[in-house]
């Protein structure tokens, strides 16, 4: 069978769909993993009661489970209680607590990095541990594991294919069905390596050049 680029063309269209919804939930999921990330790696710095057992239990907990198992109960198994989610939520939902568990760890090997002397400091100038955490801890957290972070965010942006498994049409799901359609695999499977390489591609850069940014000392104006 001949590579078709005439075919490719016409269902340009229908993976844009695809691409775009790859990246509405890969985007939602990063800002929420990293959100959790923060809560966790607070969580664990402070090391409050309960709470940090349970941050260390959901993370062991994900980390060493298989995601497609993850995104199973999620979408199969919460509606038997009560909790059930649309395809596009149940999807943005399990690649965020996916991703969250990692940034917990790469928040928190950041904030490990912070000399012990900036904590006594922010005593002595009486801020509360809240002002610690956001005012001096955390930028320098971020700056620290933010080629970690980045990682997972690559990780989570190629894992969004295992959505197709629960019928979401993200990019994966459009290229299997125009497959079971059309019989052109290698076309398809051709277009979306292309398609996940520069999307890949695209987000490392803009990660690096944030990481450049704030790499740079600072210069007092």
């Amino acid at each position: 069978m001949d590579f078709d680029v005439n075919y490719l063309i016409e269902q340009w269209p229908a993976l844009l769909d695809g691409v775009l919804m790859t990246l509405q939930v890969s985007l939602l999921a990063i800002g929420f993993s990293l959100l959790i990330g923060v809560v966790g790696g607070a969580i664990r710095l402070f090391r409050l009661p309960l709470l940090s057992q349970i941050v260390v239990l959901y993370v062991e907990l994900i980390r060493n489970t298989p995601i497609l198992v993850q995104l199973f109960f999620i979408f199969y198994g919460l509606p038997a209680v009560g909790l059930g989610l649309s395809l596009y939520w149940s999807g943005v939902l399990c690649l965020s607590l996916w991703a969250g568990a990692y940034q917990i760890e790469n928040i928190r090997g950041g904030l490990a990095t912070v000399e012990r002397g900036m904590l006594e400091a922010s005593r002595a100038l009486s801020l509360r541990p809240t002002q610690y955490f956001c005012l001096i801890a955390l930028p320098i957290a971020v700056r620290t594991s933010l080629p970690a972070s980045l990682n997972t965010a690559i990780s989570l942006l190629k894992n969004s294919s295992y959505l197709q498994a629960i019928g979401l049409a993200e990019l994966t799901f459009v290229a299997v069905d125009r497959i079971a359609t059309d019989f052109r695999a290698i076309e398809m499977f051709s277009a979306i390596c292309v398609i996940y390489l520069s999307l890949v591609a695209v987000l490392a850069l803009l990660t690096g050049r944030l990481s450049a940014y704030l790499q740079r000392p600072f210069q007092h104006q």
